[in-house]
């Protein structure tokens, strides 16, 4: 590895465009803007893991050996951990009341009950009128 700068996060934020990005992967600051082309998946799929830590897209798309030995040479540098937001507590959604009232419960209640019965009906009908003697 080339490098042992070091890198605030705030300084790594800002390289999120295709002529100049850069990635944060396992603590270790990436330049890839000269690989955006060539990028299997785009340079999209590598825009949308700017400005935050990488690490979990990188890993959830599975690189292969050679993807990673690639990385080596775009490698400039490490980040300060300490400069690092940390993620978030996951929040899960809050449920609404569910606001319906005993009527409309009672409706749907028969019409889960009548319209097989309708559809039913009506494939005997339709069997009875067009069955030949």
């Amino acid at each position: 590895m080339a490098s042992s700068k070091v890198y605030h996060f705030d300084e790594v934020a800002k390289h999120k465009v295709v002529k100049d990005c850069w990635l944060l992967i396992d603590g270790k600051v990436y330049d890839v803007t000269p690989f955006m082309e060539d990028h299997p998946g785009g340079d999209e799929v590598l825009l949308a893991s700017t400005g935050k830590d990488a690490t979990n897209d990188f890993e959830d798309i599975g690189h292969s050996t050679s993807a990673r030995d690639m990385m080596a040479k775009y490698y400039i540098g490490q980040i300060d951990s300490s400069t690092v937001p940390s993620k978030g507590a996951y929040e899960p959604l809050q449920q609404v009341p569910n606001s319906t009232d005993k009527s409309s419960e009672f409706i749907i209640k028969i019409l889960q009950f009548l319209v097989p019965i309708l559809i039913l009906g009506l494939a005997l009908a339709v069997r009875m009128l067009t069955k030949v003697d």
